[in-house]
């Protein structure tokens, strides 16, 4: 993995006076929030936080039962958020969880009440706008028992040459039959360096979807997010698209574990390279029976590029069921063949099958969301082919 120095760029300095309007940003930041799942007008949206550089410059939500604010905020009202802050992710796992303990910037926080069903999204974006800038964040979001949220997140830099680092926690805390789909659309750019952290638990009958879409070049990400089953009849679910042009290097990947009985974990990753290097993983582990899992993990390779997919079950008791499915390759001469004597010419028999390849539909995305992710896989295509 390449190597990352975080001297070279700037944690301090950079702060942003506040956004009433997100329709009155510049209209190349606009394009850069839609083609991150993000609409600024708000529309379908139960709320809206947004951060860019180093503070947060706009903040509302207008569904009740859904509190959303600063992360510092919150740690101020809620006594440094006690049993929550720092809880899924080790402040001293490494030289980037550590940046963002010694000095957090900004971030998220949303808690949904007991019982609230949010109908419509909340959304967010964390921009780097300033040149050379790295950005500290740490998200805590909370569903409460029986509650049910969706959350858009967008990351994304001004333009795509800026050059920016990208230090995110994020800890989830799904609660007794509660439910959460956290749906993330990465559009960085060629010199973005990117560091996630997450983890999550989920309680007894929760269920917690992660959907992550990545298509355009970034020059170095890795991410890999774990959630805890630690509850009965828990169900955990990673559903991945990505893409690396050249130049982009991702390792991505997800981690189910399973620590109650009547569990479900499921990973499925679909990766296309046109140039660039996917590292692929997955691991599911069962502790307790009846558990069930599955990793299915599937790559194309379109002219030169590297994908190298590493699944991983573990079983640590009698009983567990778990499988998966790995495969990298080319797309099959027959399937074009096959499209070309219905009509198509070799172009459109390719894209077709590359579309029916990077399918999101089983995510269930908002209809606006999943227009900008088609408009996004349109937009790849130029680059794949």
């Amino acid at each position: 993995m390449p190597k990352v120095d975080l001297s070279q760029f700037e944690f301090t300095g950079h702060a942003s006076n506040l956004i009433e309007d997100l329709t009155t940003m510049p209209q190349a930041e606009k394009e850069r929030l839609i083609m991150s799942g993000v609409d600024v007008t708000g529309v379908g949206r139960s709320g809206t936080f947004l951060q860019t550089d180093h503070n947060a410059v706009h903040c509302e939500t207008h569904q009740p039962g859904v509190e959303m604010m600063d992360i510092k905020d919150a740690l101020k009202k809620y006594d440094g958020l006690d049993g929550y802050y720092w809880t899924q992710v080790d402040p001293d796992k490494d030289e980037f969880t550590r940046a963002v303990a010694e000095n957090v910037h900004g971030g998220y926080f949303i808690r949904v009440a007991e019982g609230v069903q949010v109908q419509d999204p909340v959304q967010s974006c964390l921009l780097i706008r300033a040149n050379d800038t790295g950005q500290n964040v740490h998200n805590v979001v909370i569903v409460e028992e029986g509650a049910s949220l969706h959350i858009i997140t967008g990351c994304t830099v001004a333009s795509h040459d800026t050059k920016g680092a990208h230090l995110g926690i994020s800890e989830f805390f799904i609660k007794k039959n509660a439910s959460l789909t956290f749906t993330m659309v990465h559009n960085w750019g060629e010199n973005s360096v990117v560091r996630p952290r997450t983890g999550g638990v989920v309680e007894a009958g929760g269920v917690f979807q992660n959907n992550y879409v990545s298509m355009k070049t970034v020059k170095d990400l890795q991410s890999y997010p774990t959630i805890r089953l630690a509850g009965a009849g828990g169900i955990a679910r990673f559903n991945s698209v990505l893409v690396a042009p050249p130049g982009a290097y991702l390792d991505t990947g997800s981690r189910i574990i399973m620590d109650a009985p009547d569990t479900r974990g499921e990973i499925i990753s679909r990766t296309i390279t046109t140039g660039g290097t996917i590292i692929a993983r997955g691991d599911i582990q069962a502790n307790y029976v009846p558990a069930r899992g599955h990793l299915e993990c599937k790559g194309l390779i379109l002219g030169k590029g590297v994908i190298h997919a590493i699944p991983e079950l573990r079983g640590t008791v009698e009983g567990v069921e778990l499988s998966h499915e790995a495969a990298v390759g080319k797309i099959a001469q027959e399937e074009i063949e096959y499209l070309m004597a219905r009509g198509l010419d070799e172009d459109e028999a390719t894209s077709t099958i590359v579309r029916g390849f990077l399918n999101v539909d089983i995510m269930g995305l908002p209809a606006r969301l999943n227009d900008a992710i088609q408009k996004t896989i349109e937009e790849s295509e130029k680059d794949m082919f």
